[in-house]
């Protein structure tokens, strides 16, 4: 009778909203269309408009952004083209600091979302929250801090002289490890959380089985472990890989001229000399239209594993 109950509850509950879902999902498509859609397209736009000489744009079609980032055509525009080196030398820095920063979250990450789901009690929730106490101050203040802690006096020379690991002070700041370390340590929680609810749900008793049968920790972890958790590995990578590939604060403030990123070269485009709009659009959809790539292929490879 509770059963039959129960039914006819849900019946009830599915005929009210029958019908109902496009307009249960309209703030959402209205929020994503504002936020999201608009803006890719007016970037899309703007990439094929003339440059403004003050900044902005003259309403004139144009795909001279897009020739500026493969070929150069000297000062004037009137030389023969030549292959435009700089501006695709920056893409591979910057594909090769978010690969390098996605690898460093991993190898941190992976062991330390490992250590949280084995924890018993109410542990587990502290240290997640430890994970997260950085995220509630600004990024920019992060990275300036990041800046104030291994600038020449600061305090990580300082310790390590006190300590005798070095004699004199070492020039990190406007190096790639700069960048690298501004990378990582903003953008390691987004490799730990998916990892662990990946770990949180995997079976222990399959490493159990595999001890049994004279398996060691390591073919353990390559056979079994990591292909179970690989979701949330992958996952991890792909939320620490599109941010880095795209991030500006940490080689602003914490590289050089030679750690220069896709990230930088559009925010110059917009915000800083250049005053180049139609330019800077064409760079972020050249990113975008990479990162959408990559996305694109990992799903029909996911696709065609899962049939």
């Amino acid at each position: 009778m509770a059963m039959q109950d129960i039914n006819q509850g849900k019946n009830t509950t599915t005929h009210t909203y029958q019908g109902l879902g496009p307009s249960l999902l309209m703030p959402t498509w209205l929020m994503i269309g504002i936020f999201l859609v608009l803006p890719v397209l007016m970037m899309l736009v703007y990439s094929f408009l003339t440059k403004e000489f003050r900044g902005g744009v003259i309403w004139e079609f144009s795909l001279n952004a897009y020739d500026q980032f493969i070929f150069d055509r000297g000062l004037f525009g009137d030389d023969p083209p030549k292959m435009e080196w700089t501006y695709i030398g920056i893409f591979w820095r910057s594909i090769l600091q978010a690969g390098i920063a996605t690898l460093l979250c991993l190898l941190i990450g992976f062991p330390t979302a490992w250590f949280i789901a084995t924890r018993v009690g109410n542990s587990k929730s502290i240290w997640l929250f430890l994970i997260t106490i950085p995220y509630w101050v600004n990024l920019l203040i992060r990275t300036i801090s990041m800046k104030f802690l291994i600038r020449e006096n600061g305090p990580a020379n300082e310790f390590m002289m006190s300590i005798g690991l070095i004699d004199a002070p070492l020039q990190m700041i406007n190096t790639n490890f700069a960048v690298q370390l501004g990378l990582f340590y903003s953008y390691l929680p987004f490799m730990v959380l998916p990892i662990y609810a990946s770990v949180e749900r995997y079976n222990f008793s399959l490493s159990e089985a595999a001890a049994d049968l004279y398996s060691s920790q390591w073919v353990t972890l390559r056979k079994i472990i990591i292909p179970t958790v690989k979701p949330g590995i992958i996952a991890g990578c792909i939320l620490v890989f599109v941010p880095s590939l795209g991030a500006f604060l940490a080689p602003d403030l914490l590289g050089g001229a030679k750690s220069f990123m896709i990230g930088s070269l559009i925010e110059d485009q917009f915000g800083g000399q250049a005053g180049n709009w139609p330019f800077g659009a064409a760079v972020s959809m050249i990113l975008l239209s990479m990162v959408l790539i990559v996305l694109t292929f990992y799903a029909r490879l996911q696709s065609r594993r899962a049939s």
